[in-house]
């Protein structure tokens, strides 16, 4: 969409991104604060940012409870949502641009003036419990944590997460609120038609906000270790394998790094005639394997991710091997990486056909980093790649030798063992 951006940094620390989209029908608003679960005082009540973040749309300064608050909020059609993950707590909202201004006013609410109370704590320590069990169900929630957990992460799993509800306080709650959300530590990104006047209201808004000064929280990063053998997950009622491999490498990866991951990413599994997924389905092996890569202040991973019957496990994990070493010979062409970039050309014009996923271009980078991508300059950037630099980054990957294996499975451990040695062959000098 037709759009301009302008960055705001307040005297009281809050900063944003204004995106104007003057077509737009609709006003989307993204509002986050360093203050997930790793920011928690203490691990024995990690969940407090959680059980808070439940607790968000609840009473205020204006509201007596949540159903009267919600009850207002959406009475024309207005959306809104929070999540908590280990750095973050994310607050968004979708509206009509007519009732902008009241939306706007509402979400601010919430964030500055909540009334914590006794009776919608107990409620969200139960919605919580509810939540975190339902996960134990999902192989890849059970998984990750301990994979993160083997590189050194101070992470929780699931089920440890669940011991910790009965130690958090109300006080607990109130204390995480007033340490976390302070303007310093509020990031924003709001899209809609910002008329000149519209802008004056929302930075008033933010100037005039009830919170206390603070600080921008650094993310946290711990150090790394280097994991000793596979992670075995044993469920019995289970009838495949579900796998999560992760390599490491201990250092940030540039931009344009990442856009070569993400290349030769799609290259391997991006579509269903890529050279790991198109072939394993071609052959049977899976129903699905995902690659992707990401990068913390101070190291970059690389993952894969899937599932496989048990008599596939081994053709798969030989195809996956046996394609990431075309890689390490240079065995990419330069038609594979055009088809490639055409596909994310295409992808990155359709990716921006609505306000809030404009919004979400800028927010999920200037809410990590304070950087303000470049939109028009994103065709360039693509078309900028090029095979040494995947061949490069690939390489690095695999010289660092920092990986491990994970699968929750209802078979037996040695097949684990077995998929293991398999892709050890990666590493063999």
């Amino acid at each position: 969409m037709r759009h301009t951006v302008e960055e705001v940094r307040l005297k009281n620390g809050v900063r944003g991104l204004l995106v104007n989209v003057p077509d737009a029908t609709v006003m989307s608003f993204q509002f986050q604060f360093r203050a997930g679960s790793r920011f928690t005082k203490s691990p024995e009540i990690y969940e407090t940012a959680h059980i808070m973040e439940h607790m968000a749309f609840g009473a205020n300064a204006r509201f007596a409870s949540e159903h009267e608050f919600e009850a207002e909020f959406t009475k024309n059609g207005a959306y809104h949502n929070a999540s908590t993950s280990d750095m973050s707590m994310n607050y968004v909202a979708d509206c009509a641009d007519f009732e902008w201004g009241r939306i706007f006013e509402l979400q601010l609410l919430s964030i500055s003036q909540p009334r914590f109370n006794e009776f919608e704590f107990k409620a969200e320590k139960g919605n919580v419990r509810n939540e975190l069990t339902g996960y134990l169900n999902n192989n890849a929630r059970l998984l990750w944590p301990k994979i993160q957990q083997e590189f050194g992460e101070k992470v929780l799993t699931y089920e440890e997460r669940l011991k910790t509800i009965d130690n958090i306080t109300l006080d607990d709650i109130r204390e995480h609120h007033k340490r976390t959300h302070t303007t310093d530590n509020l990031r924003f990104v709001i899209a809609g038609k910002i008329t000149p006047n519209r802008r004056n209201k929302i930075l008033e808004g933010f100037e005039n906000l009830q919170l206390e000064r603070g600080e921008r929280f650094e993310i946290i990063a711990d150090p790394t270790k280097k994991p000793q053998a596979p992670i075995f997950i044993h469920r019995p009622d289970l009838k495949n394998i579900s796998f999560g491999i992760s390599l490491l490498l201990p250092r940030k990866l540039t931009t344009s790094e990442m856009d070569a991951m993400h290349a030769l990413n799609h290259i391997l599994t991006g579509t269903m005639h890529a050279r790991i997924l198109g072939q394993a389905r071609k052959r049977g092996l899976t129903y699905g394997v995902y690659s992707g890569a990401s990068r913390g202040p101070k190291d970059s991973s690389w993952d894969f991710e899937g599932q496989t019957n048990y008599g596939t496990a081994k053709e798969l994990f030989e195809l996956i091997v046996s394609e990431l070493k075309k890689v390490l010979n240079e065995e990419i062409t330069e038609k594979e990486l055009e088809a490639m970039k055409s596909y994310s050309l295409g992808s990155f014009q359709m990716g921006g056909q609505t306000v809030a996923s404009t919004a979400g271009f800028y927010a999920s980078r200037y809410f990590w980093d304070g950087h303000l991508r470049d939109y028009k300059a994103q065709p360039k950037f693509i078309k900028q790649i090029s095979r040494e630099q995947i061949f490069k980054v690939a390489k690095e990957f695999i010289d660092a030798n920092t990986w491990i294996l994970g699968a929750v499975s209802g078979g037996e451990e040695s097949q684990i063992q077995e998929l293991n040695q398999e892709f050890s062959k990666l590493f063999e000098k």
